[in-house]
């Protein structure tokens, strides 16, 4: 499970990295540029979204356990 969070997590990242190299460098055009960089930015909300849910249902079933300040009181 923690292979599959790094994996995700260097995904999340290496979107960002692309987005940005889109927006420093871009293209011929201004529309080119925007929509390459929406594309990669949109990608990383994807890879972010899917790595939630992926933390959300390991925990429902009883893979992770979450640790830190107790509930209740």
């Amino acid at each position: 499970m923690s292979y599959l969070v790094a994996l995700a997590f260097a995904a999340i990242l290496g979107s960002l990295a692309i987005a940005l190299v889109f927006m420093m460098r871009g293209g011929k055009n201004g529309t080119e540029k925007s929509k390459r960089m929406a594309r990669a930015l949109a990608l990383r909300v994807g890879f972010s979204v899917l790595l939630f849910i992926c933390i959300l249902v390991a925990w429902k079933m009883g893979i992770i356990q979450p640790t830190g300040i107790p509930q209740g009181k």
